[in-house]
């Protein structure tokens, strides 16, 4: 099998991180008594900034589509093994963005079409090989935002969908309103198992007790929201509609706890299969509260 080439080289060996983003265009914009959110169509449909009580939550740039913001991840989320797979007896081969597997799905790079203020759609492009769409929508309150996803299948197929959030570190106000940088954030978490890695990093299928940090983990039987916890700034908790959540607490600058329907590789595992009138949906909500210094 030879991958199709990719939307935006035409090589499919090119790693996602090797390639640009796109110019930004116009954002759509929420704004609550205690946020303002930014969601970028052109951007793959991420949230590229979420500024709560003077403090910007998230990682605003990075090279490449994976490493900053808040992106959504659909018709697949992590990785897919050697950017390849088997369903209904048909043999399927994606581009290869993060050589040798394909990560984190076709729709993180592409631009969105606006719907309305806080609606946006887009079908899933011609690398993968099933028609089907996605869409998102944003609620933003004065204590928390809700964005919800949905999945609709022209033909039967194997999805997980999700989002990706990278969290900072440390909070430093604003471009516009700096602030001294706050302690380094905490997470709460906790999860009856997670799922085993093999060498190549990517999901044996088996289950096991969680393991020590770090962690770059899927993770179920998760007993309690995940929290973050910048002392002396905010506190944020997450929940989701979906029963699997990747961790990734590698990175220096970053923290990123990402809700999702399925593990990495899930196409190979043992997928969820989306049929026509029966769309995949999910949703997360995060909640915020500003802490005594």
């Amino acid at each position: 099998m030879v991958a199709p080439a990719d939307d935006r080289t035409g090589d499919p060996r090119v790693p996602y991180a090797s390639i640009p983003m796109p110019l930004p265009s116009a954002p759509l914009l929420l704004e609550s008594a205690t946020a303002r959110l930014e969601v970028s169509p052109r951007q793959g449909g991420r949230i590229t900034s979420l500024i709560v009580h003077g403090s910007e939550l998230l990682v605003t740039e990075g090279f490449g589509p994976i490493m900053w913001g808040c992106f959504p991840m659909a018709p697949f989320a992590g990785r897919i093994r050697d950017g390849a797979f088997t369903f209904e007896g048909r043999g399927v081969s994606l581009p290869r963005t993060m050589p040798p597997h394909a990560i984190h799905g076709t729709v993180l790079d592409r631009a969105w079409t606006v719907e309305d203020e806080s609606h946006i759609t887009i079908d899933l492009g011609r690398t993968w090989p099933f028609s089907g769409r996605v869409s998102q929508h944003f609620v933003l309150g004065k204590g928390g935002l809700k964005v919800s996803m949905r999945l609709d299948a022209d033909e039967p197929m194997p999805a997980v969908i999700g989002w990706h959030p990278w969290f900072r570190r440390q909070l430093v106000g604003t471009a516009d309103m700096p602030a001294p940088p706050s302690e380094p954030v905490t997470l709460q978490f906790e999860a009856e198992r997670m799922y085993e890695r093999g060498a190549d990093g990517l999901p044996t299928g088996r289950l096991v007790p969680p393991g020590p940090l770090p962690w770059d983990d899927c993770f179920t039987g998760v007993r309690t929201p995940p929290r973050l916890v910048w002392p002396g700034r905010i506190a944020l908790s997450l929940t989701a509609t979906s029963d699997h959540w990747v961790v990734y607490t590698e990175p220096e600058h970053a923290i990123c706890v990402e809700p999702q329907t399925g593990p990495p590789d899930a196409v190979n595992l043992g997928p969820r299969v989306v049929v026509p009138g029966e769309p995949l949906t999910m949703s997360m909500t995060w909640h915020w509260w500003k802490l005594d210094r």
